[in-house]
């Protein structure tokens, strides 16, 4: 099997720079893509942010160390020395399937060129390209360095060398790897979405207050946070997305974004990243 000693995290968001970090913790080296500069400078600053916090809390030996592996580029070109390809952009089929379009064309030989998309099908992604053999799932969990997840997605003509390479990267990560087809949403959304939206609607209709709903499901279900909560740690955007894609998919009304969640993003009210969602948030909470 090839050894993945370098990989090329595109997106420098959220997600992006959470894969960026955990493959550098890993001893990874990374090649981290953004377009434009002024985003992929704050992805940056985000994981200097984060590796020193790491650091801090003594989760990181040599926090220089980590960051030294970490190279950011806009030129696109640059990917072609990674030996596979982690994708963390937007949540636009349109926008995914131009960019694999690219990355196919850009990188012949790279492993694998995956998506951390959380419900996108990939047979969808990989149509884009002239290989879908190398085209695969990979969905962390956030925030990435915590969480120990990845969802690997087999995608219709995912090869299974190209499931074996995901996999024992996911191991390298020091990821648990779980798999699954190709369906919107796999297994975690397509369990968390319904939940989350059921919150939503209660908390729509008047039913319960926004923190009678959390606290009976942490007190109750024994769970670290309440929907609502965590809606506005995932984004509410994102929410939106997911579920529209979902109930688009599979036409459950269960999956249904609300009336309340379409006004909240519509208005910028995306949760905790922009300091308001369902609660509202401390600036310097909203940075870290």
């Amino acid at each position: 099997m090839v050894d993945i000693s370098t990989v090329a995290v595109v997106g420098a968001g959220f997600m992006g720079s959470g894969i960026a970090e955990s493959a550098a913790r890993a001893g990874k080296h990374v090649i981290a893509y953004e377009p434009d500069p002024e985003p992929l400078a704050r992805g940056a600053e985000s994981l200097r942010r984060s590796v020193e916090r790491a650091a801090a809390r003594g989760k990181v030996d040599d926090a220089e160390a980590v960051l030294r592996r970490v190279v950011h580029t806009t030129n696109l070109a640059d990917l072609r020395a990674a030996d596979a390809v982690v994708e963390a952009v937007v949540e636009d089929p349109q926008v995914k399937g131009r960019l694999f379009q690219k990355l196919d064309a850009e990188l012949p030989d790279a492993v694998f060129l995956a998506s951390n998309t959380s419900s996108i099908p990939i047979a969808e992604i990989a149509s884009w390209t002239n290989r879908p053999d190398r085209v695969v799932g990979l969905h962390f969990f956030s925030p990435v360095p915590v969480m120990s997840l990845i969802e690997i997605v087999h995608g219709l003509d995912t090869s299974e060398d190209v499931i074996a390479a995901s996999e024992a990267l996911a191991a390298d990560l020091g990821k648990y790897a779980v798999h699954t087809k190709d369906r919107s949403g796999f297994i975690v959304n397509a369990l968390l979405v319904p939940y989350l939206m059921s919150a939503i609607r209660m908390y729509e209709d008047g039913f319960a207050s926004r923190e009678d709903i959390d606290e009976a499901m942490k007190r109750g279900c024994g769970h670290p946070m309440g929907p609502l909560t965590l809606a506005d740690f995932i984004g509410l955007d994102v929410l939106y997305a997911i579920g529209q894609s979902l109930h688009e998919e599979f036409k459950r009304p269960d999956f249904a974004p609300t009336p309340l969640l379409k006004l909240m993003v519509v208005s910028g009210h995306h949760g905790r990243k922009s300091g308001r969602g369902f609660y509202e948030y401390e600036p310097a909470a909203v940075k870290a």
